[in-house]
């Protein structure tokens, strides 16, 4: 019998579950059209309430994965490793870590996003660095992955296609969150890097998309029951998002916490302990380490060293980038015109930041997206953001605005001093919440 869209639908609407073969059949149908998109809504829909069982996530994942190009990689006699987090404020560790990691001994060919949200995209990031080509061409990307170890770019239209049509009729019916669904959304495009190894950095608190910590475990535990169930070596990390995670929040300010970062000039402690955490895993799934803590000490020393710094050089050199980014990188990247503090409204500690909020705050900036086709300005956001438990004093700086005009920079000033709680007492924190293995 031919393939019946609305058959498909109609058994994961009673709750039973579907097999590969019919999985397969509907994302082709995705894929070439055949499948219209009020069957995909409905799908979706019967997806988000009746769930799906591992063996369907993966068999979902693996169709998604094959339904464009599946990247090889013949010439590098390396582990291909890669990471993805669910997205947050502040969190520019992917600047840091695929060279931290590349010069551990792994190759990373890290295809990354923009941003979303209220969530930072790396994409855009990258993108305030003068020259850089986000989109190389195939040739070019795998030659930087080979000669250099990592490439931080964007996603071509040719990996996954059926995640991109799938995503955005998902985006406007109101199924998005789908643990399922978004194992197989994740995961398929990582699958179609040609990985043999992944670390998931899943994000819990104010400032994450699942706010729950259960809901973080959930969805990480999902990750990576169906990333190994697919043949992908896959661990992660749920780490707390009640507060941005670099002490800057922005493009071009992040690039420059990522510089100091990698050269020793600056390093946010919270920043540093999910980086080194997220290295370490992914070291020890190439197998370049036989645990996590012989991982962690192999990407100190690749920091301390100054062979990550070397990396990321070399890679923004290659892809377009000034060839002196690192020691030149305050005069090459761009710069807001106005820059405001941001005046602390008590003595106190920080006792509670809404991580959200910030994030919003640098999209009223211009440093976000409302729309996928707006443009971004990259030279806007914020710095010196004081963390949770910081001694703070009445008039003083809690943080730094890095503004386009003197009316964003006043409400920005305004709308931040709102996301902060100053008490008497300081908060308990912890970064590192948990950890899920196969």
């Amino acid at each position: 019998m031919s393939f019946l869209p609305q058959e498909v639908i109609r058994k994961k609407r009673d709750g039973q579950a579907l097999d590969g073969a019919e999985i397969g059949e509907f994302v082709r149908g995705i894929t070439d059209g055949t499948v219209s998109e009020g069957q995909v809504a409905a799908l979706a829909m019967a997806v988000f309430f009746n769930g799906m069982s591992r063996d369907e996530a993966v068999a979902l994942t693996l169709a998604m994965r094959d339904s464009g190009d599946v990247l090889e990689w013949p010439q590098i006699d390396r582990p291909i490793a890669d990471k993805h987090s669910t997205g947050g404020v502040g969190d520019n560790v992917s600047l840091m870590l695929a060279p931290i990691v590349a010069a551990c001994g792994a190759a990373v060919p890290m295809i990354s996003g923009r941003g979303l949200g209220h969530t930072g995209g790396t994409l855009d990031k990258m993108e305030s660095i003068p020259g850089y080509q986000v989109m190389p061409d195939n040739a070019l990307f795998s030659d930087v992955v080979d000669r250099i170890g990592c490439a931080i770019i964007g996603q071509t239209g040719r990996l996954a296609p059926a995640d991109k049509r799938f995503y955005g009729i998902r985006d406007v019916t109101a199924t998005v969150e789908s643990i399922p669904l978004i194992t197989a959304s994740i995961l398929s495009k990582k699958l179609a890097a040609g990985l043999q190894a992944l670390v998931l950095d899943v994000k819990a608190g104010n400032g994450a998309f699942m706010a729950e910590p259960q809901a973080a475990m959930a969805l990480a535990e999902s990750l990576v029951a169906v990333a190994n169930g697919a043949g992908l070596s896959t661990s992660a990390i749920i780490t707390d998002m009640n507060e941005p995670l670099a002490s800057a929040a922005g493009n071009a300010v992040e690039v420059a916490n990522a510089v100091e970062f990698l050269t020793g000039a600056h390093r946010d402690k919270r920043l540093e302990d999910v980086t080194i955490a997220l290295a370490a895993e992914m070291i020890t799934a190439s197998g370049i380490a036989a645990d996590a803590d012989l991982g962690a000490r192999l990407a100190q020393d690749a920091l301390s060293s100054g062979k990550a710094a070397e990396h990321f050089a070399a890679m923004v050199s290659a892809l377009g980038g000034p060839a002196d980014f690192m020691d030149r990188y305050s005069d090459h990247l761009p710069a807001a015109p106005i820059v405001r503090d941001i005046p602390a409204p008590q003595d106190g500690y920080v006792g509670a930041i809404d991580a959200r909020k910030v994030g919003l705050v640098v999209v009223s900036l211009g440093g976000g997206r409302t729309r996928p086709q707006d443009p971004v300005d990259p030279r806007v956001g914020l710095t010196q953001l004081a963390a949770l438990g910081s001694k703070v004093s009445a008039g003083e700086p809690i943080g730094r605005v890095h503004a386009a005009d003197d009316a964003a920079a006043e409400r920005a000033v305004q709308s931040v001093r709102a996301c902060y709680d100053i008490t008497e007492t300081i908060p308990e924190t912890s970064v590192i919440v948990g950890h899920v293995r196969a």
